[in-house]
């Protein structure tokens, strides 16, 4: 099956995004849950949050590291935010671990990595979530990438729906493969992952590939090089949450994802110039661009 390129007229026709009536309450937009920050990264989690709430979620809630977790409550008023007790290097601690996975209750889509440590710490967080069998759309980034590589089986039997994040060093992992064969054809990079998954997965780069299990596969010419900038993934992170918890399946979710993403980007770029606009200047554009749609 030939990729499609992704545009709007595409989206509009084969996945509508959410119109909620001005009637509906937040509870209608479902709730977020970010999983991630850490002491030394603490703005991963912050980014993707923001993003989600810029997007459209109605509720969102994050839980991170114990240090960072005021200030952030501060910097989201808008959010809950729970500390945890954290290791030496800054990630969850052993002992924080099933209360945080239990966070995934009451919670419609949860996005799980931007800013977390990695270590045998994520990859147990992640294996207690999988394990716990609520019924949550799953958005894996960053750390927790490397965390599911070895967990294919439990991920592909998700009931929530999953949704993968990997640049191609991340894909690697997944796939257990050479940078060079990812590079060489991301395009099958990303059906292979979602083959293997059972996820919608995007594989990044200046054209940004797309795949769901069944053959089914996206491309979009982004093309925007200030969009390569530190936090960037993480607010296409929160962007996929939020499309999830809006009602969005996983494809659909990932693809509205990119294309907002990638046009911020655009608005960005002939704003302030091809390079040198910040990642959390990203969010702020997604409300103007939803209403246009």
């Amino acid at each position: 099956m030939s990729a499609v390129e992704l545009d709007l007229p595409l989206l509009r026709r084969d996945f509508p995004l959410p119109g909620h009536a001005g009637a509906a309450g937040k509870e209608d937009r479902g709730r977020v849950l970010v999983v991630g920050g850490s002491r030394t990264i603490p703005g991963g989690a912050l980014l993707a949050g923001v993003s989600a709430l810029r997007a459209g979620a109605g509720k969102l809630r994050i839980a991170t590291a114990g240090s960072v977790a005021v200030p952030m409550a501060m910097a989201i008023p808008e959010a809950l935010v729970a500390g945890y007790p954290e290791t030496a290097a800054g990630g969850f601690a052993a002992s924080a671990l099933e209360e945080v996975a239990g966070r995934l209750r009451g919670t419609t889509a949860a996005v799980v990595g931007p800013g977390m440590m990695g270590g045998e710490e994520t990859r147990r967080l992640l294996e207690l979530m999988l394990a716990g069998g609520e019924p949550v759309a799953l958005v894996l980034d960053a750390a927790c990438l490397r965390a599911v590589a070895d967990m294919a089986e439990r991920a592909r039997g998700w009931a929530g729906g999953l949704v993968l994040l990997p640049h191609a060093d991340e894909m690697c992992a997944l796939l257990d493969c050479s940078t060079e064969e990812v590079e060489a054809d991301p395009a099958r990079a990303a059906a292979r992952a979602a083959e293997r998954y059972g996820a919608a997965a995007l594989c990044k780069g200046s054209t940004s590939r797309i795949a769901a299990p069944g053959g089914r596969a996206f491309f979009y010419r982004g093309e925007v090089p200030g969009l390569g900038t530190s936090g960037s993934g993480d607010t296409l992170a929160g962007i996929v949450g939020a499309m999830l918890a809006r009602g969005l399946d996983p494809l659909g979710a990932l693809l509205w994802s990119v294309w907002l993403h990638g046009e911020a980007g655009r608005l960005l770029a002939h704003e302030r110039g091809r390079l040198g606009f910040l990642a959390r200047e990203i969010p702020d554009k997604l409300p103007g661009l939803m209403d246009e749609v």
